[in-house]
């Protein structure tokens, strides 16, 4: 008997399809070309996809570092007019403002630690910085005091045995 593997064949020696469906799965087609790496059936629909241009160039043009508040608007104005001529995808352009989000806020903390001249003048806030109770001060009542509701001696108590005939 032949020791080859049953499965061993020239199909099973080339690529996959690269083609994945919505739930992950992999074409199990081979691929058409090595260079294409999507067989006959998924090629056509994977080159119909615009490629998305290299935008870098014209969203940071002028624009070096982000170390301040400007160029990252600037940036954001340029990805905004990008985003309205349909020039770049909503997704990348949400990844793109979320990433200018993120360098925003740590602005400040950056800033705090540029100025910092010694460490003594670093105010951390901190849980137990918070501002204690006074405990010096009597304690409001936990109940008002309500007098006026007491009804009076002739007024019938829910209490007391009712006197009907």
């Amino acid at each position: 008997m032949n020791e080859q593997s049953i499965n061993s064949s020239s199909t099973n020696d080339l690529p996959r399809c690269q083609y994945r469906t919505r739930t992950g799965r992999r074409c199990r087609h081979a691929v058409s070309s090595i260079k294409a790496g999507f067989c006959t059936t998924h090629a056509p629909a994977h080159s119909n996809r615009p490629e998305e241009p290299d935008l870098s160039a014209h969203l940071t043009a002028g624009l070096t570092e982000f170390k301040s508040a400007v160029p990252i608007n600037e940036f954001l104005s340029r990805l905004l007019h990008l985003q309205a001529q349909d020039r770049i995808s909503p997704r990348r352009a949400a990844v793109m403002a979320y990433t200018c989000n993120l360098i925003l806020r740590t602005l400040p903390a950056i800033d705090r630690e540029l100025h910092l001249e010694n460490e003594d003048d670093f105010v951390r806030v901190e849980i137990g910085d918070l501002p204690r109770p006074q405990r010096d001060k009597p304690a409001p009542p936990s109940h008002p005091v309500m007098d006026w509701l007491n009804p009076g001696s002739d007024v019938p108590n829910s209490k007391e045995p009712s006197c009907l005939p």
